[in-house]
């Protein structure tokens, strides 16, 4: 039996059987031959035309088996990621050869191995004579271990060998209007208090006293009003004494209450001046009570605490002050390590019109000199001129002394460490590497969100799925109304302001005061806010968003009043905080639409209804008795049935003979 495909094949077999009438085609092409006289069986049946018939035929139940199709996969070569305008030399780096292989794989058409290749097709050919396959992503940014850290850091403590003598710095505090300056301008035979507006201290002062006994301290004089509560935890947390001014008259008041926390949370040692003892209301006993209650004991009541009796005005035992901070100074044994990188803190920073951009500091460690480079936060500065509280020049500054320091590119904020760094370069460079991490911190901060409102629009779409799939619809309607294509615009009254501080510190406190209004009726919206005089961008700024120019202790140059005004726009300066404070509030009240009040001057009670007629018409007339106030003919009258107005009229007639009748 032969198995043969087509009629074609069928033709050429005939030619080699001699006996065609003994061949029959069958089904499926088979070809049966029958044995005749002049062929043997034997060598007709050896005659084979398809490889198929030798094979094994399959079992019953390999037949039921699935068919599985085996298809020869081609061999793939390695992926590897490349980029656009990769060079010579990358390459190699990425196929792990040398320059020698990669220059073949060109075919010598690429020359220098930092030439970028920038034919892609070129590229595709040669990696595929390398036996591989390409995939292009973006440009790989090579991260090298790092030698140094990118940002600066202070130094580790120093050993107690290294540590030389410093003046300890102590920080007078105490309640608005308890005599902080006015001590301080007693213990160093100034006049500081006459030079703050409104009699109250709005700026953080840094200055050196040498006492009567030879001993040199350093004094910061922080505010006492309450919007500057962060200026006085600055000064808790830089100091070595805390100097507690009460007044006799007066006692322990509400800021006085908050340095004490202040105080105790920064493990800062107190000692209590009680002043004002002059006055013919003092009472020190109280005070010393007062101060008990509030978890200060001092020596007299069987505590720790010395409290001196004094008079800052008359200068009334301020020696025994000054003996009591020499000896705490001395048991402190406060010392700092001169040698080395300058460490120090920003006590306040201010723009001068003629000087520029200046940092008032206290220095804590190694020596200030001109020419070093400066760092705090993302500022920086190379020292051009140092001077002191009286605005003389310094060569040098050495740990515990303030000094106020000129060549800064920005302003840095109260209360930032400032570090030395080596060059501009290094200090380029740790600015950059602090704006990329509060870049980092910002996108986490941002993520969180990101993530919370994706969590909460899966959770609605669940709910939305589970519906529909119960309902058995493939869309569900839309639920409420239709929501509109443009957004309906917010009629809210707002009050657009614009703030302008001498100092940093100020400025601070401002923002703070006016982060705690919330009132929903009428919107504050700060448009811009910075330190120094009013410039021609803030005029313009201002009269873009119509909004009102506070300053404070700022002046303003004749012709930027000038453009102001043609540009109407306000400027308003003020130099007393609780007044600038003031002036916002009632501005915003008049930004506020009046609102209708309803008086109630009289009720009356309906007796009975007639009507009279007025030439063709028939008039209804309420006889009313008057009960409660007075009525007027000129006010607007209005008829209530069981607490629903069921009648309202204007300038009704009334007569008073009637209603006196009635």
């Amino acid at each position: 039996m032969i198995c043969i495909n087509s009629v074609a094949q069928l033709r050429i077999i005939k030619k080699f059987v001699f006996h065609t009438k003994n061949i029959a085609l069958c089904k499926n092409h088979v070809l049966r031959i029958l044995p005749s006289a002049g062929a043997s069986y034997n060598s007709v049946c050896g005659l084979h035309s398809c490889p198929i018939l030798l094979k094994r035929r399959k079992t019953m139940e390999e037949r039921k088996l699935p068919k599985a199709y085996e298809v020869n996969q081609k061999s793939k070569g390695e992926i590897v990621d490349i980029w656009r305008n990769i060079t010579m030399a990358e390459l190699a780096n990425v196929l792990q050869k040398d320059l020698d292989y990669v220059n073949d794989l060109f075919l010598g058409k690429v020359q220098g191995k930092h030439t970028p290749i920038t034919d892609i097709k070129e590229l595709h050919n040669a990696i595929r004579r390398s036996g591989r396959r390409m995939r292009i992503i973006g440009k790989v940014v090579e991260t090298k271990e790092k030698t140094e850290e990118k940002d600066a850091l202070p130094r580790p403590p120093a050993q107690k060998s290294e540590l030389k003598p410093r003046p300890p710095i102590i920080t007078v505090m105490g309640h608005v209007d308890h005599g902080k300056t006015t001590l301080l301008d007693s213990l160093r035979n100034s006049r500081v208090v006459d030079q703050e507006f409104g009699g109250i201290t709005q700026h953080v002062g840094a200055f050196s006293v040498k006492l009567e006994s030879g001993a040199e301290v350093t004094f910061l004089d922080t505010p006492g009003h309450a919007a500057f509560s962060a200026m006085r935890a600055r000064g808790a947390n830089l100091t070595d004494i805390i100097v507690l001014v009460v007044a006799a008259d007066d006692g322990v008041m509400e800021q006085t209450v908050e340095c004490i926390k202040m105080a105790k949370n920064a493990h800062v040692p107190i000692l209590v001046a009680i002043n004002k003892i002059d006055s013919p209301k003092a009472d020190t006993e109280n005070a010393e009570q007062m101060l008990l209650q509030h978890g200060i004991q001092v020596e007299r009541l069987g505590g720790d605490i010395q409290a001196i009796h004094i008079s800052a005005l008359k200068k009334i035992n301020l020696d025994q002050l000054t003996e009591a901070l020499a000896l705490q100074a001395e048991l402190l044994e406060v010392g700092s390590d001169p040698t080395g990188p300058v460490e120090a803190v920003v006590v306040d920073s201010r723009i001068d019109p003629h000087r520029g951009r200046l940092c008032t500091m206290v220095v804590q460690r190694g020596t200030l000199k001109k020419g070093i480079v400066l760092v705090a936060d993302t500022v920086m500065a190379k020292v051009r001129l140092m001077r002191d509280a009286q605005g003389h020049l310094l060569s040098e500054v050495k740990p515990g002394y303030p000094a106020e320091v000129e060549g800064w590119r920005e302003l840095p904020s109260a209360g930032e460490l400032v570090l030395q760094v080596e060059s501009e370069k290094r200090a380029k460079a740790v600015i950059k590497f602090r704006e990329d991490q509060k870049e980092m911190e910002k996108q986490e901060v941002d993520k969180v969100a990101i993530l919370a409102k994706a969590e909460q629009h899966q959770l609605l779409y669940k709910e939305r799925l589970e519906l529909r799939r119960r309902s058995g619809r493939f869309r569900l309607r839309n639920q409420g109304p239709r929501k509109p294509e443009s957004t309906p615009q917010d009629d809210t009254p707002t009050l657009h302001l614009l703030i302008k501080s001498d100092v940093d510190g100020t400025l601070e406190a401002i923002l703070e005061t006016l982060s705690t209004y919330n009132y929903p009726e009428c919107q504050m919206d700060i448009v811009s806010y910075g330190v120094g005089a009013v410039t021609e961008n803030d005029i313009e700024l201002a009269a873009t968003f119509k909004a009102i120019i506070y300053t404070f202790n700022v002046t303003c140059p004749p012709t930027l009043q000038q453009k102001a005004e043609a540009e109407s726009v306000q400027i308003k300066h003020l130099n007393v905080i609780y007044k600038l404070v003031d002036t916002i509030k009632e501005d915003m009240n008049s930004t506020l639409p009046p609102k209708q009040v309803e008086s109630l001057l009289g009720e009356a009670k309906v007796l009975q209804q007639f009507f009279i007629n007025e030439g063709r018409k028939s008039v209804p007339i309420a006889g009313c008795r008057c009960e409660k106030g007075i009525l007027k003919k000129s006010m607007q009258y209005r008829i209530i049935r069981n607490d629903l107005v069921i009648h309202e009229v204007k300038h009704p007639i009334v007569n008073a003979s009637f209603k006196e009748r009635s």
